[in-house]
């Protein structure tokens, strides 16, 4: 948030996935030898790694935060996103799925978090992030009997909305804000652009693994550019340790204020919706069954306690991911532990400072380029679920275009609800929260209550005939 993210993928047709075991062992809970493991791991960490860099750079950005804080928490966010991927993947107790389930910082969650740092400063939307966690395990039990009311045209419209926001925010990475000296700079804008051109070539030219690796390839060979241009120095790199430990409160303690958490606290409802459509998808892409009132809400409890965690170390809501889906669909390998072992990788990542510090060197324009070909992804998976939603019924029209208009007024027009009080436009300018609760709300008035209505008229007027 995630938000829903997931990888080109690389053939137009992909293999046909592993025969079940003949033990009775379904593919996704099937071992696997070690090396081979671990090499699929890592292809999960490079396609998934420009997502936490991403975030993390535009919390720097956006933030002004000085160099060495934005090393601890890229290393805190690879900490995290590798702790959520062995809870999402292994499924201890009653937290995770046991499904190949990736978890990363970033989408929707991290614009309210932004904006609750700017009105009301960082250690309020940490306590924010720690409220609203908290929150996920009161309200699950009520969610779990509302899934209903979330179908593919709600979730899929929520989709759009936050793929066309997080292309904004790639955006601004690669031209700076409007205002600001540096604004279309035009060597960012042309190392921005490359960068989207080498993963547009790798795509077209390469097949198999290394075509499902564009984009993280499109991200060095856009860096290399920087380099040969003088705009990137890696010597930092080699200054320090070897060895760090992500900063418990990097800002201070957190200030726990309700108002201010209330817009995050409410995303969460959608972000539940997500992880929703998240889960059923994965277990599509794996071929596996699972009961959504029993799987869904192992997957909402492992994004809520690797949230609860992350808000310590300074980190906003971490969400599932669809990103490593794509590989699976692309290799037929459909083990869960093969995205537990990407995050056994991501940890040690995160643990080895000379890492974290070389790629908090590389150019906020790079990072952008990438992160607008990932995040445009998004927008059109949300398209392929609104085109399973049955728009043909002019009822599903109308809700997703009510939608869609509300939600993204806020993003095409930033500052439209400058007028309104501070509490009100946190939640408003929110367009992906707002669009998210108009679709649900719409979908209810629509698809229930106004049906019930009509059958309880037409029984009225069947007994008055009698």
């Amino acid at each position: 948030m995630s938000s829903p993210r997931q990888t080109l993928p690389s053939t137009d047709q992909p293999p046909a996935p592993e025969p079940a075991d003949p033990a009775g062992i379904h593919p996704v809970d099937e071992a696997r030898p070690l090396g081979r493991i671990l090499l699929f791991g890592i292809q999960h960490v490079l396609v998934m790694a420009a997502t936490p860099i991403s975030a993390i750079f535009l919390m720097s950005a956006t933030l002004r935060l000085d160099p060495g804080l934005t090393v601890n928490l890229l290393a805190a966010a690879f900490v995290l996103s590798g702790a959520g991927s062995l809870i999402q993947s292994l499924g201890p107790w009653k937290f995770g799925p046991r499904l190949p389930f990736v978890m990363l910082p970033g989408g929707a969650p991290l614009i309210l978090f932004l904006a609750i740092a700017e009105q009301h400063g960082l250690r309020t939307a940490t306590g924010a992030v720690i409220l609203t966690a908290v929150f996920y395990f009161v309200v699950l039990p009520v969610f779990s009997r509302l899934l209903a009311f979330f179908p593919a045209l709600v979730i899929g419209t929520m989709i759009v909305i936050v793929g066309v926001n997080l292309v904004k925010v790639g955006a601004v990475l690669v031209t700076g804000r409007p205002g600001e000296p540096a604004f279309a700079n035009t060597t960012n804008l042309a190392l921005g652009m490359a960068t989207i051109g080498f993963t547009v070539v790798f795509y077209l030219l390469f097949t198999g693994i290394l075509r499902q690796l564009a984009v993280m390839l499109g991200l060095l060979a856009g860096t290399a550019l920087a380099a040969v241009l003088g705009h990137i120095d890696f010597g930092g790199a080699a200054e320090g340790g070897l060895v760090s430990l992500p900063q418990l409160m990097p800002f201070g303690s957190p200030q726990f204020n309700l108002v201010a958490a209330l817009p995050l606290m409410l995303y969460s409802l959608a972000s539940m919706a997500e992880a929703t459509g998240q889960t059923v998808i994965n277990a599509e892409a794996v071929g596996k069954e699972i009961d959504r009132r029993t799987t869904v809400p192992r997957t909402i409890r492992g994004d809520a306690l690797t949230s609860l965690v992350g808000g310590f170390f300074g980190l906003p809501l971490m969400v599932t991911s669809g990103e490593n889906i794509g590989i699976v669909r692309v290799t037929g390998v459909r083990s869960r532990f093969v995205t537990a072992a990407a995050g056994v990788v991501l940890i040690v990542m995160g643990f080895l400072a000379p890492v974290t510090r070389a790629i908090s060197a590389i150019p906020a324009a790079v990072i952008g380029g990438t992160a607008m070909v990932v995040f445009a992804v998004i927008t059109v998976l949300g398209v392929q679920m609104l085109g399973r939603s049955d728009l043909d019924k002019h009822s599903n029209t109308f809700i997703c275009a009510v939608a869609l208009a509300l939600g993204l007024l806020p993003i095409l027009i930033p500052g439209v609800y400058a007028g309104f009080p501070p509490t009100a436009r946190i939640l408003l300018e929110s367009g992906v929260a707002v669009g998210a609760f108009v679709a649900a709300f719409l979908n209810i008035l629509f698809h229930h209550i106004r049906p019930a209505i009509a059958a309880r008229l037409a029984n009225t007027r069947t007994e008055s005939a009698r």
